[in-house]
């Protein structure tokens, strides 16, 4: 299992203080039953958004993926497009971010994109990725506009199997080319369970779903 990164730990923390990140069990619309279960929209304050953004930012500089603009899908793409920006900022880096209505508006500026003109290299920046159809739904929007993807930004890789037996960030890269990076994974989720000192049925719960369901790398 890869060492888990300060960032990734302070991450989970964070959202384990807003009760984004819960252990129990819990069906996922997979039907699968797993024993934790996240929900970042749980971080609802200026606080935690803003610890958040900062976790999402030192991932980005910590992949190395080249941009020079954001994009956030609606729904909860926007605040965090927005808030990242604003960590990237506090840094130094002044990126322009760009976002979609789900329905494309015939008045005032019309169109589905909002904020900023999308850059050359865009990097998109979600929350999880389930399926994936939102993330190529964004994808190619991008590329209608000319532009190209440079990476997809998330905050947790669950590392599952989807139903061709590749994670939805393994088959972007194989699929799309695309390099992908994470705020933290399942194996931190399982890291910071243990440095949490939870009981250890929860943490063997979670060492079974992951050899039962998870993928090795993406």
């Amino acid at each position: 299992m890869p060492r888990p990164t300060d960032t990734s730990q302070d991450f989970l923390a964070l959202a384990d203080q807003y009760d984004a990140l819960k252990f129990g069990e819990f069906t996922l619309k997979s039907g699968r039953v797993s024993p934790y279960f996240f929900n970042m929209g749980e971080i609802a304050s200026g606080a935690g958004m803003q610890r958040l953004a900062a976790g999402y930012a030192a991932t980005l500089a910590e992949s190395g993926i080249d941009y020079d603009s954001l994009f956030g899908p609606a729904y909860k793409g926007i605040p965090l497009v927005a808030t990242v920006a604003c960590a990237l900022a506090e840094h130094g880096r002044d990126v322009p971010f760009t976002y979609n209505r789900k329905e494309a508006k015939d008045h005032g500026e019309g169109g589905t994109l909002v904020g900023a003109p999308l850059g050359q290299r865009v990097v998109i920046v979600d929350d999880v990725i389930t399926a994936g159809t939102a993330v190529r739904e964004a994808i190619q929007k991008i590329r209608e506009a000319g532009s190209e993807v440079a990476g997809v930004l998330i905050a947790l890789d669950r590392q599952e199997r989807g139903a061709d037996d590749r994670s939805p960030l393994a088959a972007l890269a194989a699929d799309e080319g695309i390099p992908t990076a994470a705020v933290a994974t399942l194996d931190d989720v399982i890291a910071y369970a243990q440095n949490r000192g939870l009981d250890a049925d929860t943490i063997a719960a979670i060492q079974t779903y992951r050899r039962e369901y998870g993928v090795t790398g993406g």
